[in-house]
């Protein structure tokens, strides 16, 4: 059964430890070239980066490409509900959440696809 991670440090951490990293970093590129938003984290990015590049990524979108931001989660699927319980008071910690969001969608999707 998948159990949602409560953070990005522990969902990164069950990534490596079930052996998904890279296949979670392949679903954030994919996605990512799909909304039209080209990202190229390799594979050798390690989780801490990718944590802080995936953060500066949504947090450059949200201030500079809104409209594109908001393709780039629906093209993820990312839940509609919990994006709009995010405070949008602070750009810098609403990226961070949403950045949070998007990795345990694309989890999610790494996830079931290797169970099932």
């Amino acid at each position: 059964m998948f159990i949602a991670p409560i953070n990005t440090d522990v969902l990164l951490s069950e990534a490596e430890r079930e052996n998904l990293y890279l296949k979670l970093i392949e679903q954030i590129n994919k996605d990512f070239n799909s909304a039209n938003e080209p990202v190229d984290f390799p594979m050798s990015t390690s989780p801490e980066e990718l944590k802080v590049q995936l953060h500066e990524k949504i947090f450059r979108l949200i201030q500079y490409k809104f409209a594109e931001y908001l393709n780039l989660l629906y093209i993820m699927d990312v839940s509609e509900a919990e994006i709009k319980k995010l405070d949008g008071s602070d750009l810098v910690v609403l990226s961070e959440n949403v950045a949070f969001l998007i990795l345990k969608r694309e989890w999610q999707k790494v996830w079931f696809r290797n169970k099932f």
